[in-house]
């Protein structure tokens, strides 16, 4: 599947905010609020994740059609990844161990950043290099010794 490559940096925009609400009220409902986000992204597709359809209705139509369209996969498994650090940082403040409630957050807002201020998307970088990686030691088991 392909996406407009602004929709996940306007998903990252909004997750940014989130984030810094997060860390200014330290509330854990609003990380797991994210978190849920993250896991729409993840599991049924950036098409159906909220700040996605808030793209695709309120923004997109205001706007000429994107230059070229990317693969969905790479800003999929990135907001996986925010998954995985938004799930930390819900246990962490939820349980009274404020410090990982913080950190976790605070790295899934540095990420959210560089997308949204950069067009970065740290996620996607991991997913490319994984990629990378697996495909080498394929590539590697193939080849008669």
């Amino acid at each position: 599947m392909q996406v407009d490559p602004r929709g996940p940096r306007f998903n990252a925009s909004v997750t940014t905010a989130v984030l810094i609400a997060v860390l200014v009220t330290g509330s854990w409902a609003l990380l797991a609020a994210q978190a849920v986000v993250f896991a729409i992204a993840t599991f049924l597709g950036l098409r159906y994740a909220p700040y996605g359809l808030l793209y695709a209705v309120l923004i997109r139509p205001r706007l000429a059609p994107p230059r070229e369209l990317e693969d969905a996969a790479p800003p999929r498994f990135a907001q996986g990844v925010g998954l995985v650090f938004a799930l930390v940082g819900t246990v962490g403040y939820a349980a009274g161990i404020t410090w990982l409630g913080i950190g976790a957050t605070a790295l899934a807002l540095a990420a959210a950043f560089l997308n949204a201020a950069f067009g970065f998307c740290l996620g996607c970088e991991m997913y490319l290099l994984i990629r990378r990686i697996t495909a080498k030691f394929r590539s590697e088991r193939e080849v008669p010794a």
